[in-house]
């Protein structure tokens, strides 16, 4: 049976912001993270994505970074569905939010998100995140170019 690359990730972006979704590919990239990004513009698209995958045959995603404040359905909703599904259960989530507020971080660890991020202003701290992407995914910080 022929699986998916094993250098190959599938990562999942659920951000309406175009331009934050671009700097998130940027960090990918920067770090020279090998994958298919799947940017997911709503939340209520996001839960579909994700039902469709617990319904289909293939294998989910291996990260998800999912931004709180959403159109449809708040990011929140989507961690939850994550966690339910039979195949997404125990993907790393990454929250990337713009939210420095103590309760949403405490109610989206509280829903199982392995790291809560506020968005920053700086390219170089967008950058960084790559490393935090990387160590997520279980890959080695020594990147080969």
């Amino acid at each position: 049976m022929a699986s998916v690359e094993q250098t190959s990730r599938l990562i999942i972006l659920v951000e309406d912001n175009v331009g934050d979704a671009r700097l998130v590919r940027e960090a990918l990239d920067n770090s020279a993270i090998p994958c298919e990004l799947v940017v997911i513009t709503n939340g209520e698209r996001a839960i579909q994505f994700i039902e469709d995958i617990d319904t289909g045959s293939g294998l989910g995603p291996q990260l998800a970074i999912v931004d709180l404040n959403l159109p449809k359905q708040p990011g929140a909703e989507v961690v939850k569905r994550m966690r339910a599904s039979a195949k997404c259960k125990d993907v790393p989530v990454v929250v990337l939010t713009s939210s420095n507020n103590q309760i949403d971080r405490e109610n989206a660890k509280r829903i199982g998100v392995s790291t809560y991020i506020v968005k920053s202003g700086r390219l170089s701290e967008i950058l960084e995140l790559g490393s935090v992407f990387r160590d997520l995914l279980g890959l080695s910080n020594d990147m080969e170019k």
